[in-house]
């Protein structure tokens, strides 16, 4: 067995219940380890290498196609829910009349740092479909409590996405112990840095965590949304949906959390949140260029 960086592998001691790209191999008092970070799941893992099992292009393609059907399945219930709301917000700002009304919306601008370059790819496209501002940034884990200051002072964002990879290891420590966790610190520091620089909820709006992350820590420490309420693991591209609804949502109504994560591929195991206004911003009129009239 030839397994190098960047093969994809599940775990024979797991069933080969989760893929993994294998990010580096170490040696450790004479036994080899292969960091693993999960493929569709922001996990990461140490494992031996001789558990380890590198999976074919047949039964990747398998696998893969079963999570871009859910992806896609999110993603349309998503967009029937931006529609409804687009339709209710329409018939506000018109009052009720029929007569026809040319308007424009300003979604909010979303910052989004991410541990991993090749989640944040992924990200960047859903954002993009859906129509969504972004500035995507990656960066370590450990390094992003260092850079988030004057990342926000660049690009001055309405939401903040703090995100990667993340695990609970129950050899480290108790579930209640944030040392127990691979990056939760991390993404703590980075919460409370951000809320430094802009202290009010509802002026960033913040979600922050990865797989199995310290809920209760990272809301304490001002997130508005995070992962994760019971340990379990998320889909990479969870924050893209929450971050979404966030994002289209007019600022004068509040959000309801169970609205934000149902249509989530991970839901309220994995996500949670506090109440939080909308970001979007709707103005008149529209010239229909492209521009609106001076």
């Amino acid at each position: 067995m030839n397994i190098k960086k960047m093969d994809i592998v599940g775990r024979y001691s797991y069933h080969c219940d989760i893929l993994f790209r294998v990010v580096d191999i170490k040696e450790v008092e004479n036994r080899k380890i292969a960091i693993l970070y999960g493929e569709d799941y922001r996990l990461v893992a140490d494992a031996l290498y001789e558990d380890l099992v590198k999976i074919d292009q047949t039964e990747h393609a398998k696998k893969s196609q079963q999570f871009r059907s859910l992806e896609q399945q999110s993603l349309l219930l998503f967009q029937q829910d931006i529609d409804l709301q687009n339709e209710k917000h329409e018939y506000q700002i018109t009052g009720g009349y029929e007569k026809s009304i040319n308007y424009f919306q300003i979604p909010g601008k979303v910052l989004h740092l991410d541990g991993d370059p090749i989640y944040l790819q992924k990200c960047l496209g859903l954002y993009e479909k859906i129509g969504i501002p972004v500035m995507g940034v990656h960066c370590n884990e450990k390094e992003m409590q260092y850079q988030i200051g004057q990342l926000i002072d660049d690009y001055r964002p309405d939401i903040l996405v703090i995100t990667g990879h993340d695990a609970y290891s129950k050899a480290k420590g108790k579930m209640t112990d944030i040392n127990a966790y691979r990056h939760s610190r991390h993404f703590v520091q980075t919460v409370r840095e951000a809320r430094r620089k802009i202290p009010h909820l509802d002026q960033l709006v913040i979600f922050a965590g990865a797989c199995q992350s310290h809920f209760e820590s990272l809301i304490h420490a001002g997130a508005n949304f995070a992962s994760s309420p019971s340990r379990v693991n998320i889909h990479a591209l969870d924050p893209v949906y929450i971050v979404a609804r966030i994002s289209f949502t007019p600022f004068m109504e509040r959000i309801n959390v169970w609205d934000v994560l149902r249509n989530t591929l991970t839901g309220e195991k994995g996500l949670g949140g506090i109440e939080t206004r909308g970001i979007l911003r709707t103005g008149m009129p529209f010239n229909g260029n492209g521009q609106q009239n001076e």
